[in-house]
């Protein structure tokens, strides 16, 4: 590609969540929560849902992750099945650090340093992290930021709308 976005870019990750991956002339933002705007009890039943029952709790978390706990959704066993499997390999370690880095780290200054044009793609449903302690957050943050909101979707929209999706971040880089 030599586009004006992806001459230098090397890869995309397209799911990426609680940091920003910062490329020589693009940046794609994941989930990165701004300031914390949930309770603390929220991160602790978290905490105690992966210690206590770690395979029941990605099994409960993957309807609201999707979004397939709203009336008129179409649930998919299969990305159900999917996410609860990817929490599973998981490692219990690494589950609990990412919770810390989640619930506990402010990404402002962070944010702040990035200096080239970026994307940031939230659904406006995400009941996972909230689009007003993200999205709009981040926005008022970065320099030059494209913001799209995808109504009625949650935090696992690159599978649930995953055509509009490629589509957004193919014409972002193209840009």
């Amino acid at each position: 590609m030599s586009t004006p976005h992806a001459q230098n870019l090397g890869c995309i990750s397209t799911n990426v969540d609680f940091c920003a991956h910062t490329l020589r002339s693009t940046s794609v933002v994941g989930s990165a929560l701004i300031s914390l705007q949930m309770s603390s009890g929220v991160f602790d039943d978290i905490r105690k849902g992966t210690r206590e029952n770690r395979s029941q709790f990605f099994r409960d978390l993957s309807a609201p992750f999707f979004g397939f706990n709203r009336e008129g959704s179409f649930p998919s066993e299969g990305a159900c099945d999917s996410f609860w499997l990817q929490g599973m390999q998981g490692g219990i370690k690494g589950q609990y650090d990412c919770i810390a880095q989640f619930s506990e780290t402010d990404f402002t200054e962070d944010l702040k340093k990035i200096d080239i044009p970026t994307l940031i793609v939230h659904g406006d449903d995400d009941q996972i992290v909230p689009i007003g302690a993200s999205a709009h957050q981040a926005e008022k943050l970065l320099r030059e930021v494209t913001l799209k909101v995808y109504a009625n979707c949650g935090h696992g929209l690159t599978q649930t709308d995953q055509d509009r999706f490629n589509q957004d971040v193919l014409e972002f880089i193209q840009g």
